[in-house]
């Protein structure tokens, strides 16, 4: 359900999260949320991807963010894709912040077919092996 997309600042994460969610679009039958902390991404989105700006909405500590979540798959049911670029620029996640998050996120029912794709800047190497399995680490070169 969860997946951290990693890589280093410039490693191409943002670039990684709109083309999978512009791919995702036209490939799924769902809808599809990208929240990011700006609105800068909105021409190089599908127009029918939702864009949410964060900084709308206070997204600044973890139980927040966690919140957004769940509000977001519970107001909508066809919602089969949140993509969350650049999050850690409004919270300061901690490893384990990422660990609680994915723990709490795969705890709710009825969501196992949904995916959340949150970009971090961290690296494969810096997380513990439960947090590596959820992960892919993007480079220039992905």
């Amino acid at each position: 359900m969860v997946k951290f997309i990693l890589g280093g600042k410039g490693s191409g994460k943002t670039k990684w999260l709109i083309d999978h969610a512009n791919e995702d679009l036209h490939s799924g039958n769902g809808n599809i949320a990208f929240v990011d902390v700006d609105d800068e991404h909105i021409f190089s989105l599908d127009y029918q991807i939702r864009l949410i700006n964060a900084m709308d909405y206070q997204l600044n500590n973890l139980d927040n963010l966690y919140g957004f979540i769940c509000g977001l798959l519970a107001m909508d049911f066809d919602l089969e894709k949140i993509y969350i670029d650049s999050i850690y620029k409004t919270i300061d996640l901690s490893i384990e912040d990422l660990e609680t998050l994915e723990k709490k996120l795969g705890q709710i029912e009825g969501n196992k077919d949904r995916q959340i794709f949150i970009n971090v800047d961290y690296l494969l190497e810096d997380l513990p092996k439960a947090l590596q399995e959820c992960s892919e680490e993007v480079t220039l070169e992905n």
